[in-house]
């Protein structure tokens, strides 16, 4: 007998190879059957963004009901494509695109801003916390096109806006926009305003100027009181000067001393304090021989008839305080004008301005600048308190002014003793004036 053959015969093995040899064929035998769309090209996309830009030419107003609102949905809907393109896009924008797309922008953004309301009616702040504002009927439309232009800076490069009408026409216009009464337009401008002034480092000097004119046309025309955006653009300029180097260029210092000082001129001051307070107090961080030159300007500039302006001078004064060197002469040289103008105000009618006033000297910092010249300083604040504690006719300020009057009395016992001996001497040299004066007239009465 033969051998045996074996039961199974032994197969080959299968190499990774061949299991990709088959795959690929079967991948083969799929496309063959069923060809896969092709991805959209780039220029298809441009031209398809073209034509939705072309369809956003009509202008609304949002305020005509012979508009139709169908357009209007419609004019929107394209605006948000525009806009979920551009920020989705991992490429910058060619001029193609660009040129038409600002255009568009400009077109829509640019347009005359609505009379203000109730124009002929002066600003009061005595009345008023801020200027009546008006919300505008357009805002959601603008919201998109403020949107779009964002994401175009964000996105484009500096050459690339520079030579599609991003130039200074194009900035000095995005400036007028902040007359704007809506105060969610100006927010946004104030956004994309400093992006711009981030971006363009080479409009940077043109950009101030223009800042600096808005500035100096509101405090020297008196028509321009209830001029809007002065406190967003002084927000803008907060950032630009924290990037001042020291020590400061002369163009600066003459910004300081011309066009940012002056601005506590207008009585509308109310409206925009905080952010120039936070702009005076960063140049003064920067060079502190500046301080000289606001506590010499706000001082001449102090209202004589605005309480709220008083309560906002004051405190920004105590601001002022407090960045201080410890011992600077250029406090000294102001001192007694100083306390002379806090006094009077502690002294005033109206209970804030006198209890802002007398607050002041719950400071530590001015309680210490004002050691030096306490003999010159004390005389002139014990006459004002004494005079408040026997004739204001509010009692929370006669408190605050006894609490006052207690912690000077426990600093400095025998000079306070001795103002207070000064002030009887004076009050009885008063009182035979007086005296005098009355016998006089009463002489002329008999005489006659």
């Amino acid at each position: 007998m033969g051998a045996q053959k074996p039961y199974f015969t032994r197969r080959n093995s299968i190499t990774l190879r061949d299991l990709f040899n088959q795959d690929q064929k079967y991948h083969n035998a799929i496309v063959g059957a069923t060809k896969l769309p092709q991805p959209p090209s780039v220029d298809s996309e441009v031209d398809k963004l073209l034509q939705i830009i072309s369809k956003c030419n009509r202008l609304f107003t949002f305020a005509d009901p012979a508009e139709s609102t169908k357009d209007q949905e419609e004019k929107q809907q394209n605006l948000s494509q525009i806009l979920t393109f551009i920020s989705s896009s991992k490429q910058s924008l060619d001029s193609q695109l660009l040129n038409p797309l600002i255009s568009l922008i400009s077109t829509n953004i640019f347009q005359p801003l609505p009379a203000p309301t109730n124009q002929y009616l002066p600003f009061d702040p005595l009345e008023d916390d801020l200027p009546v504002m008006t919300l505008l009927p357009s805002w959601p439309h603008l919201e998109i096109f403020y949107d779009i232009l964002s994401s175009l800076i964000s996105n484009t490069s500096t050459k690339a806006l520079k030579r599609n009408q991003l130039n200074q026409r194009f900035l000095s216009n995005l400036l007028l926009r902040f007359q704007s009464e809506d105060p969610r337009e100006r927010v946004k401008l104030k956004t994309i305003y400093h992006m711009l002034y981030t971006k363009f480092t080479h409009e940077r000097s043109f950009m101030r100027k223009s800042m600096n004119n808005v500035f100096l046309n509101f405090v020297l025309e008196p028509t321009n009181e209830r001029y809007f955006g002065i406190s967003e653009l002084l927000e803008i300029y907060g950032s630009i000067i924290n990037g001042f180097a020291v020590p400061l260029k002369e163009e600066h210092k003459v910004f300081f001393k011309r066009v940012l000082i002056p601005l506590h001129k207008p009585k509308g001051l109310v409206a925009y304090h905080r952010q120039l307070c936070y702009c005076v107090m960063e140049f003064v961080k920067k060079e502190m021989q500046l301080s000289e030159v606001v506590l010499e300007d706000v001082l001449r500039f102090w209202p004589l008839t605005n309480c709220q302006k008083e309560v906002l001078l004051i405190g920004e004064l105590e601001e002022l305080v407090e960045v201080l060197e410890p011992v600077p002469t250029q406090f000294e040289k102001f001192a007694v004008p100083l306390c002379s103008r806090i006094t009077r105000c502690l002294t005033s009618c109206n209970s804030q301005v006198a209890e802002r006033a007398l607050y002041i000297w719950n400071n530590e910092k001015f309680i210490k600048l004002t050691s030096n010249v306490i003999n010159e300083i004390l005389p002139l604040v014990v006459a004002g308190m004494e005079s408040n504690l026997n004739l204001h006719w509010s009692k929370s300020v006669q408190q605050v002014t006894t609490i006052v009057k207690t912690m000077l009395e426990g600093m400095y016992p025998d000079l306070y003793s001795k103002c207070i001996q000064q002030l009887r001497l004076q009050e009885v040299q008063l009182q035979k004036k007086e005296t005098k004066r009355r016998l006089r007239w009463k002489q002329l009465e008999m005489a006659t």
